[in-house]
């Protein structure tokens, strides 16, 4: 007969399950915390300048803790990170491009639409078609039309699925990269993005980027947008199965929503609420799909 301190104790278990859920939680809070903040400084220097900011910093602080030069990349990790880091960069400045002109829990509702493309391509299941005509109607009550009461600028919803699409790239190229030791891949990813992006940042605000408040703005973006959702992901992926890590990230739009709601008064009307429900349904719907319902090591 087993001895009973062998069994497992179900409080031990949930308090186990419980801490990194709360981990999660917080990334997903910080990240779009993050993103309003980004928002508030849009009349400022735009867009451009503060995913310059965001990305330039983050370069900086990842690249301090990574020190990605002490593994030196061969020819095909160099290609991998060389996409990997383009589509960061341009993933980044398409989505603040989008909260621009859009709300922020609309954008993100759109951009999500990419991870989950990537994951039903090829899919011949039944089941998965129900999550791809879920998403689709999601998608539909979103676009532009005039007459619903809630018009979206069409050039927001244009960078919102440029983000998408940048997104799902993002998955195929950092999957491939994420051969690299540590946070090595995301911190080349980082250097890589920011070639281009803060160049650009710079010739749209020019000198209005080292304004003391902006530099704090931006570093405050940079911690809560990157590097604290990333260390808190890190830490609740080592102990949250799959399937329930994909499920939380599932409701990303609507927490974005909440966010852009409390934080900067983005009040949506009852057609995109149900748009969103329908977008994180689909995703959810996928995630139980692939995993079947069950933990994974």
């Amino acid at each position: 007969m087993a001895d009973a301190s062998s069994k497992p104790d179900p409080v031990r278990r949930e308090e186990s399950t419980a801490l990194p859920l709360l981990f999660l939680l917080a990334s997903l809070l910080s990240q779009y915390i993050g993103a309003a903040s980004a928002k508030s400084l849009f009349p400022l220097v735009g867009a451009e300048g503060v995913t310059a900011l965001r990305v330039g910093l983050s370069a900086v602080l990842l690249t301090a803790v990574w020190r990605p030069w002490r593994s030196r990349l061969g020819r095909r990790d160099l290609r991998n990170v060389l996409v990997y880091g383009v589509t960061l960069g341009a993933m980044n400045l398409s989505i603040y491009r989008a909260m621009e002109l859009i709300p922020i829990g609309i954008a993100i509702a759109i951009e999500v639409t990419g991870p989950l493309a990537v994951a039903l391509f090829g899919s011949r299941r039944l089941r998965d078609f129900l999550w791809i005509a879920c998403a689709a109607a999601g998608l539909a009550m979103l676009l532009p039309v005039e007459g619903t009461g809630a018009a979206l600028d069409p050039l927001g919803v244009a960078f919102a699925a440029g983000a998408a699409l940048c997104w799902a790239l993002y998955i195929v190229f950092g999957k491939r990269a994420s051969s690299l030791p540590g946070g090595q891949a995301v911190a080349w990813g980082m250097l890589v993005a920011s070639t281009f992006t803060v160049p650009l940042g710079i010739l749209h605000a020019g000198g209005a980027l080292l304004a003391p408040g902006v530099l704090l703005g931006g570093l405050a973006v940079a911690i809560l947008s990157s590097m604290a959702p990333y260390s808190l992901e890190m830490l609740a992926l080592r102990r949250l199965p799959s399937h329930v890590f994909g499920l939380v990230v599932s409701a990303s739009p609507a927490v974005a929503s909440l966010i852009g709601l409390f934080m900067l008064g983005e009040r949506l009307s009852w057609v995109q609420w149900t748009a969103i429900a329908f977008i994180v349904c689909a995703s959810a719907g996928s995630v139980l799909g692939r995993d079947g319902g069950a933990g994974k090591a």
